[in-house]
């Protein structure tokens, strides 16, 4: 019995939660994957996992063995990967994830400069602002907008991006021009950014000075992804907050005009994030490394990258124009 083998493939029936999700991830058959497990349990004397027709159930034994496993493979692949990283140019795929916005206006443009410096590196952008499993999906690494809260995941903060409130001209036109936080709670619509996660629209925040507010807007429309929540604006369906990227060709040619002007939103801060019990490979280092420059370059700025994020303090390049702003390690 290979027994490294077999323990990749019990750690993965664990994480994917049944032996077909945990083939599919590992490109081998159901079957082997199956007898793979089944060896472990007899090279252990132990039953690890629980099977029935509907489920796979991990034992007291089988959990205590998944632990130590995964925290093994992830350290011997820490290892050579350390090792490799310098004889090698990384290869294989690398499955992304990230908000259609990134992906349109940011990433595939310049996908063309990645190719070029890892030609052996395939990969598999999913779009769309949506809830991932990550474990499930077999994703790398994905980019995010706001700070992370699901405690399973690891997070690099690689950048921040600049926000402002606009609305269309016929919007104000036909409604006025709301000049307060609190108008958007009374006598405005706004376009509502639904959270996936949360399932619930995602309050406005301002700042002026010391004084900060967070508003729960007014909308007759919510939407979860980015494209839709500034074309909802441009067609007039309320305020919107939105990343200066994102909308600075609208604001050029007059179709979104900022409001609320005396006060600000702090800047929104950009993470890549991956599975604990995933390491950070190659693939995925030199993917982040790739993306923290490109986000410098987008951000049009020559001031170097803010201090790491280890250092516990924030640091934002402040050359205008901002719409991204890095913060590399």
């Amino acid at each position: 019995m290979d027994q490294l083998s077999a323990m990749r493939a019990f750690v993965r029936v664990v994480e994917t939660g049944n032996f077909t999700r945990a083939a599919r991830s590992l490109d081998m058959s159901k079957t082997t994957v199956t007898n793979m497990v089944q060896n472990l349990e007899g090279h252990l004397k132990a039953k690890l996992l629980n099977r029935t027709t509907r489920q796979v159930a991990v034992t007291t034994e089988g959990a205590l063995y998944y632990e130590r496993a995964a925290q093994f493979l992830a350290d011997l692949d820490e290892l050579d990967g350390s090792i490799s990283s310098s004889q090698a140019q990384p290869s294989g795929r690398l499955r992304v994830e990230m908000a259609g916005a990134f992906a349109d206006l940011i990433v595939i443009p310049s996908l063309c400069d990645f190719y070029c410096r890892y030609p052996q590196i395939s990969l598999d952008i999913g779009v769309g602002d949506r809830l991932v499993d990550y474990i499930a999906e077999n994703v790398d690494c994905a980019l995010r907008a706001g700070t992370p809260t699901d405690q399973s995941l690891i997070a690099r903060k690689v950048g921040e991006m600049s926000l402002k409130t606009y609305a269309s001209p016929g919007f104000i036109e036909m409604f006025g021009m709301p000049e307060h936080p609190r108008d958007l709670e009374a006598r405005f619509f706004s376009v509502g950014y639904l959270n996936a996660q949360a399932g619930k629209v995602l309050p406005m925040e301002f700042r002026r000075g010391e004084e900060t507010l967070e508003i729960t807007p007014r909308y007759a429309v919510s939407v979860n992804d980015s494209r839709s929540y500034v074309a909802a604006a441009l067609s007039g369906m309320g305020v919107v907050q939105a990343p200066q990227f994102m909308v600075r060709d609208a604001v050029e040619r007059g179709e979104l005009v900022e409001v609320i002007t005396e006060w600000q939103r702090d800047p929104m801060p950009l993470y890549i994030v991956y599975p604990r019990t995933r390491h950070l490979g190659n693939r995925v280092r030199v993917f982040v490394d790739w993306l923290v420059r490109l986000l410098k370059e987008t951000s049009g700025s020559d001031a170097p990258p803010a201090r790491a994020m280890s250092a516990g303090k924030k640091q934002r390049v402040t050359a205008a124009p901002t719409p991204v702003v890095v913060a590399a390690e």
